[in-house]
């Protein structure tokens, strides 16, 4: 069975989650938008899902404070079974 392994940001709000959009294409790091899964929040209707290779790129956008999160998160997926856990910085 096949272990993949991404990163999950989440935002404040949909201006957030457009603005990180926009942050990740300048930065050619690969994407894709996504619903925010319920197992996170209810709160914000987006989220980028990233590769997990590039965790420390996005670490550097943050602390930079190009990107504005509400939080990270490593999602897993092995065959039909899905685990997510926050990363803590």
């Amino acid at each position: 069975m096949k272990k993949e392994e991404y990163g999950i940001i989440t935002f404040n709000s949909t201006h957030h989650a457009i603005s990180g959009e926009k942050v990740f294409k300048n930065n050619e790091i690969p994407f894709k938008t996504i619903p925010t899964p319920r197992e996170i929040t209810l709160s914000c209707g987006l989220s980028i899902l990233f590769s997990i290779e590039d965790i420390e790129k996005v670490k550097e956008l943050h602390a930079d404070e190009v990107l504005s999160i509400k939080g990270v998160y490593r999602y897993t997926l092995e065959g039909k079974n899905r685990d997510i856990s926050e990363i803590k910085w």
